[in-house]
């Protein structure tokens, strides 16, 4: 049987509340559909765009000055700026960088879609040496 945590406040007078000015989160779908793929300052550099980047995802910090405020090489911000444009997360057009929306995840499937009539006729033939496509014709 599984317990569920109670959850309680520890500091009630301490509770976040959106700030004045500035805008920023971080989709919780970033640490359970990405994260894994990334290296450790990928994901530092997410968390520092989604932190300093405006409503619309918008941010124009260079990379010596997130170097600095990182602590990493220069080298490490445009290595880690890289990753994270080829996995489609930020787009980047010097001197603008935009967080853009996570996609859906795309599952992969072996084979294309078949009806369960096809399956089972698949199944059926299997010591055939050709096979019905969903279509209709021979493969």
């Amino acid at each position: 049987m599984t317990s569920r945590i109670q959850k309680r406040l520890l500091l009630p007078n301490r509770v976040r509340r959106p700030p004045d000015e500035g805008f920023s989160w971080v989709d919780r779908r970033f640490l359970q559909d990405y994260a894994a793929r990334l290296s450790r300052d990928a994901i530092l550099l997410y968390f520092f765009f989604t932190a300093v980047s405006d409503q619309q995802g918008l941010s124009f910090y260079s990379d010596a000055t997130i170097a600095v405020r990182l602590r990493l090489p220069e080298k490490a911000v445009s290595d880690a700026r890289a990753e994270l444009v080829t996995h489609d997360l930020i787009a980047w057009q010097r001197p603008l960088i935009q967080v853009l929306a996570l996609q859906q995840p795309v599952l992969h499937r072996r084979g294309g879609l078949q009806s369960l009539g096809d399956l089972f006729r698949s199944a059926g033939n299997s010591g055939n040496s050709t096979e019905t496509n969903s279509a209709g014709s021979e493969s």
